[in-house]
């Protein structure tokens, strides 16, 4: 990314130094370093305000509501998780902080669901079926409050910064739908099916560790 960026700013000083307007570049290049600062300034203390919000949110149970609310769901999208499993807790969890905007929390959750359903996986270093459901689930990332956002469009003085909240639940809740269909439906078929049958165990490959 620091590298497209660099040739970005090439490309333009290329141009605007040919075409003879470098002090228009020049100008303007330190007027939007500084409003990007302006921004970011304004925007420390619009996150850290909402961060706490939601950091009262999680430790007021609000996150765990919401997790065995979805919970139900889950077994039915995880029907291969047993229903006890900490697996699903840590799923259910993971699901309720991405969709409240709590990012810090929801990686770590997520972590854990993926190391959880590992101990699943009968091919070990091959992802399986439910692993590769998680991944797509979190990359969709249903948002309910999608507080970035909404963080950014307060800095840049918006005029309604909540707007933002439909649009983003409909097209959220449309990419997490589609998301877990097609990798239901991706599962099934017997290309994606034969390379995990045929795939190597690789922990049952390793030699096993001499006693002390």
């Amino acid at each position: 990314m620091n590298i497209l960026w660099f040739l970005l700013l090439i490309v333009a000083f290329a141009f605007a130094a040919f075409g003879g307007t470098m002090e228009g570049f020049a100008t303007g290049a330190f007027k939007q370093a500084q409003v990007g600062f302006e921004v970011a300034l304004s925007l420390v203390g619009v996150m850290v305000f909402w961060l706490g919000l939601m950091k009262i949110a999680e430790k007021s149970g609000l996150v765990n509501v919401l997790a065995r609310v979805v919970h139900p769901v889950l077994r039915l999208i995880f029907p291969k998780v047993p229903r006890d499993h900490p697996a699903l807790t840590a799923i259910a969890l993971n699901v309720a902080a991405n969709a409240l905007g709590l990012d810090n929390a929801a990686t770590p959750l997520g972590i854990k669901a993926m190391e959880e359903l590992d101990k699943l996986n009968k091919k070990k270093g091959t992802i399986s079926d439910e692993q590769a459901l998680l991944v797509a689930m979190n990359t969709a990332g249903m948002s309910i409050l999608p507080m970035g956002i909404i963080n950014l469009r307060l800095a840049a003085k918006s005029g309604d910064p909540y707007s933002i909240v439909g649009p983003t639940l409909l097209s959220t809740g449309v990419a997490f739908t589609v998301s877990i269909v097609l990798v239901k439906a991706l599962g099934r078929l017997a290309y994606f099916r034969r390379q995990y049958d045929e795939a190597p165990d690789k922990e049952a490959e390793q030699p096993p560790k001499a006693a002390p």
